[in-house]
């Protein structure tokens, strides 16, 4: 039996999956938190850097999901300094780095993807 398959239901952080599948796209899923990983996967990001890698992503949802997941235990939040303007830092903690390999995976067949059957674009056209 496979391991995903060897209960009815999963639990983490008291709250229930139907399976492990759903658990991790309850963490990482979503248009923003496997951005926000992967844009972190190399070392830790202050909030405005994130933002000018991710120009299409508000401000309001880039805070939520940031707090989303250092909540979840994937991200981590350093603040130095006690006077304005303080330094925040995001960065990986150690489980969140064990999805690096799925993010990459995931890049590199989305990379392919576009390569077989879309096109890489300068701008979105509004046509």
């Amino acid at each position: 039996m496979k391991t995903e398959c060897s209960s009815d239901f999963v639990k983490l952080n008291g709250k229930s999956y139907p399976c492990t599948l759903s658990l991790t796209m309850d963490l990482v899923g979503g248009k923003w938190k496997a951005v926000i990983l992967y844009h972190l996967k190399d070392g830790a990001k202050r909030y405005s850097e994130l933002r000018k890698e991710m120009p299409s992503v508000t401000e309001m949802t880039l805070s939520l999901q940031l707090k989303q997941l250092e909540k979840d235990g994937l991200v981590s939040r350093k603040v130095q300094g006690k006077k304005p303007p303080i330094k925040v830092e995001y960065n990986l903690t150690d489980y969140g780095s064990t999805l690096v390999p799925v993010l990459e995976a995931i890049t590199q067949w989305g990379n392919q993807t576009i390569l077989d059957k879309g096109e890489f674009l300068k701008e979105i056209n509004s046509k």
